[in-house]
Order: C-alpha cells, then structure tokens, then sequence
C-alpha cells in the first residue's frame, strides 16, 4: 500500500508540474500592432484571467506574426466571405515547440460572425508540427468538435525535431453545400454544411475570416486571401 500511494502522489506531482509548465504564459509588450486588425482570446483564457495584450500580433514586412499567451483568434472585420469561398495562408513555425512543451495548432478561420462579443461564433482548421490538424467551431462559451482532438494525416508536415523549422498551407473552402479543410494542398476533411450552420453552432459560412492560434505558440502568417469559388 505504502509503494502505492508513493507511485500515486508521484503521478498527481507530475501531473501538476506538466499542467504548470504549461500554462499560458503572457507576452511580453503584447497587444495588436496591425492598424485595423481586432483579436479575442478564448473564453476560457479569460475565465483564468488571461488577457488579450497577453498574446501578440504585429507585421513583419508583408507577413503577419503571431506570438501567444493565451489561445487567440485575430481578423480584420474588412475581411469579410460569402457565398463560395476559399481563404488560405501559409504558417511557418520557425521553431517547433518553441514556446511549449508539446505541439499546439495554428491556421485560419471562416464564417466569422458577432466577433469580439461573448456571443461570437466561427470555425477553424489548423495544424500542428508534429503531422496532425483540428476542425473545431466556437459558439459562444461552447465548442464543437468535427474530429475530435485532431487527427493525423500524411499531407501535414512535420518538423523534424524540436527547435526545427515547420510550414503549413491551410486552406478552408465553402463549396455548396460542403465545407473543405486543405492543408498542403490536400484535402484532410469534409463537412456537411448543414450540420454546421445549425442551433448551438454557426449563424452562416458567410462572415469574417482569419488566424486563429492555439497557447504559447509562435509562428509567422504569409498571404492570408480570400478567393471566390
């Protein structure tokens, strides 16, 4: 009994250190640095206290950076979609893990709607480092998943170690009455639009786009555009 109470409190010791380690952490002189852009980190960062100025948007030539802090989504509400669209960019993570201890996703978001209020509603495709991506929606408060946790697929780049550089081309498309998400320009999930625009999910496929960034990650953003289908 003794051995196994040691191997226990071993564990939640563990546990508790991973947890720690990795929180999210604020940026320094964080905030958006991008004239016009607007950004809202997930609800359940700010329950914990986390701030928008935690995470940081800035431009670097052309190309946007991202460094997070808190999980985050950022737009431009002149970048608005509808009807049959892609939206795509690129993401490169110069250096896998850099900011944490396992591998967080990155990639861009559609059909955008009441954005920057407790009611905003959008969905995301993104990819890790380490050969996986995630569709994921937010409603509000809530979420909803459309492949659980993120799943692998041999189209996703993986970065050849930690500290090693990695790129992705995202791409999310609405086309009829489907909603495509392409990484590397193959397609990795197809989704029925009617069962995203419903109760408790999206308000349209139409709205505003953009990135959106998982915690304690950094990576830079080349050629987010929209094209019509």
């Amino acid at each position: 009994m003794r051995f196994y109470s040691v191997v226990v409190s071993s564990l939640v010791v563990a546990s508790s250190v991973a947890s720690a380690q990795d929180a999210s952490r604020a940026v320094a002189d964080g905030g958006i640095k991008v004239a016009g852009w607007q950004g809202k980190i997930d609800p359940n960062e700010a329950k914990r206290g986390g701030k928008l100025e935690g995470a940081k948007l800035e431009k670097v030539g052309s190309d946007l950076q991202v460094t997070t802090g808190p999980a985050v989504a950022y737009w431009d509400p002149k970048n608005v979609a509808s009807g049959n669209y892609t939206v795509k960019a690129t993401f490169t993570e110069a250096k896998f893990m850099g900011l944490n201890n396992h591998p967080h996703p990155y990639g861009v978001f559609i059909a955008g709607n009441d954005m920057g209020t407790d009611k905003q509603s959008y969905l995301y495709c993104t990819a890790y480092g380490d050969g996986r991506f995630i569709v994921r929606g937010f409603n509000g408060d809530s979420t909803f998943q459309l492949n659980g946790r993120g799943e692998p697929n041999a189209a996703i780049h993986k970065a050849s170690g930690v500290g090693s550089p990695v790129t992705q081309e995202i791409a999310l498309s609405v086309k009829g009455d489907k909603v495509e998400c392409a990484i590397n320009g193959q397609t990795v999930g197809t989704y029925d639009k009617s069962a995203l625009v419903a109760a408790n999910r999206l308000k349209s496929t139409n709205g505003v786009y953009g990135v959106r960034f998982g915690h304690n990650t950094e990576a830079t953003v080349h050629g987010l555009a929209l094209t019509k289908n």
